[in-house]
């Protein structure tokens, strides 16, 4: 699927994979053009975009800037790119609940500004808000629905708009660094990689929370990134009927920097609490106290009657590229022919990456790029098959077809051996890359019972040595010694 060797050249270079770079990849891949992408991680999906809740928002409480426009298209888009792709969504809907009378008479405010806004929503009174949501504070006063809130996995997305770009004519290399630019007449004359240099006159920069450092190198120094983390929690999937809906406290302030979080579900039902936001140390720092902890679940447990928090599944945390002076997207071109950025994109950039990339073609166009659709190119893409979603027919069916689909390998969520296999056929060559494209390793036991039955798989395909194997990329190898 991903190409190993980095070609000489390319009309078009991208850097960075995560869902902004692939989905840029599929709008460029409609076109009569030579386009590589690239990316320093093992996989796509793998930087910003595997930080995300995965929350496709109705709207930016902030109606300014490019974020905010971008947001209220890219939201309607998800419809249609779930069909195309082959991608989970759902539009769960998201109540905005006043819990005192100083929320509810700031709740009427928002409410009459939202349809100011011409967001469609509607206004639900306290009964029938312990209708829709019987474990709702016993304090929730009203509350305002917005249907059009939604949830998808970003990382899934990421990999299908990488999919549907190779399936187009893309070439995607990963694990590929950049050391330099060619630049000449301040033109891009070509990108210099670990992997050797292309030759190219244009290069899109997503690298996401590298994004800055990749201006550096092309002499661009006008904007300072800070580093915003979000720590997220999972709880058990035992406690997923507890509640239907994104249901966030209603603020008295807006905090310009943050949406301010809300408890919601994964497109799989898991209940999903946070994010906070805290300056990151770094990059990469991902790490997770148990403050942030407690100051998610302080912060969220009031808007419920009831819940057991001590039944955590797992934590993460994901790093924000935020541009200190804009505190918006940086879509453009540059001081430097040919560079144009796809950067700083911070939340809710998973939300508008569908119109983000339509963004971008219309500013390589208005740069002086000619392009040509293509007679033939395929939107649609499908997704690796899984019994999760079959009845006792189908999968039987399916079994009759392929007796892999006949072995379990993942209790927890029910992932067989033939989805591990399809999911390395397609380029997975860590635990990680499975455990995206599967489910894998992410249920109750998450990977004690199933992580060697994947290993001696992914060994069996591909061929890879024990010492080998990673959990993602360099630096994680699973087995040490001999």
């Amino acid at each position: 699927m991903f190409a190993e060797e980095l070609p000489s050249e390319a009309d078009i270079v991208i850097i960075g994979c995560g869902v902004i770079g692939c989905a840029i990849a599929r709008e460029l891949s409609r076109y009569k053009l030579n386009v590589v992408a690239i990316d320093k991680e093992p996989d796509v999906g793998w930087g910003v975009t595997k930080g995300s809740m995965g929350w496709i928002h109705p709207f930016v409480p902030q109606f300014k800037g490019i974020k905010s426009k971008l947001v209220l298209e890219g939201n309607e888009r998800y419809d249609k790119l779930s069909d195309e792709l082959d991608v989970p969504f759902r539009r769960y809907g998201l109540l905005i609940v006043a819990l005192s009378f100083i929320q509810f008479l700031a709740l009427i405010i928002a409410y009459l500004y939202l349809k100011f806004r011409k967001i469609k929503i509607r206004w639900i009174r306290k009964k029938r808000l312990r209708e829709i949501e019987p474990f709702i504070s016993s304090k929730a006063k009203a509350a305002i629905f917005v249907p059009s809130a939604g949830v998808t996995d970003p990382v899934k997305l990421a990999i299908a708009y990488a999919e549907n770009a190779v399936e187009n004519g893309v070439k995607i290399v990963l694990n590929t660094k950049v050391t330099g630019l060619r630049i000449e007449n301040n033109e891009i004359r070509g990108v210099i990689t670990n992997k050797g240099e292309i030759k190219t006159r244009w290069v899109i920069n997503s690298a996401g929370v590298f994004s800055d450092e990749i201006e550096k190198i092309a002499g661009i120094t006008k904007r300072k990134m800070w580093h915003g983390k979000g720590v997220m929690v999972i709880f058990d999937p035992v406690l997923g009927d507890m509640y239907h809906h994104l249901i966030a406290p209603m603020p008295i302030r807006l905090d310009p920097r943050t949406k301010g979080g809300a408890i919601g579900l994964t497109v799989d039902g898991l209940p999903i609490w946070g994010p906070n936001l805290v300056e990151a140390d770094g990059k990469s720092d991902v790490s997770v106290s148990k403050d942030d902890i407690d100051m998610i679940i302080d912060k969220f447990k009031p808007l419920l009657r009831f819940f057991p928090k001590n039944l955590i599944l797992k934590y993460y945390a994901g790093v924000r590229p935020v541009d200190e002076t804009s505190w918006d997207f940086v879509l453009g071109p540059t001081e430097i022919k040919g560079f144009i950025n796809a950067s700083y994109i911070l939340s809710p950039g998973l939300t508008a990456a569908p119109v983000i990339a339509e963004r971008i073609i219309e500013i390589l166009q208005s740069e002086g790029l000619k392009l040509e659709l293509k007679k033939r190119y395929s939107p649609f893409r499908r997704d690796i098959k899984s019994i999760r979603d079959m009845n006792i027919e189908e999968i039987d069916k399916l079994i009759q077809q392929n007796n892999d689909y006949g072995e379990i390998i993942c209790l927890c969520n029910n992932v067989t051996k033939a989805e591990i296999i399809e999911a390395i056929r397609r380029g997975a060559r860590t635990i990680d890359s499975i455990k995206f494209r599967t489910g894998a390793c992410m249920g109750r036991c998450q990977g004690s019972r199933c992580l060697p039955k994947i290993i001696d798989i992914l060994v069996k395909e591909t061929g890879m040595n024990l010492n080998e194997i990673t959990l993602k990329g360099a630096g994680s190898e699973i087995f040490l010694g001999d």
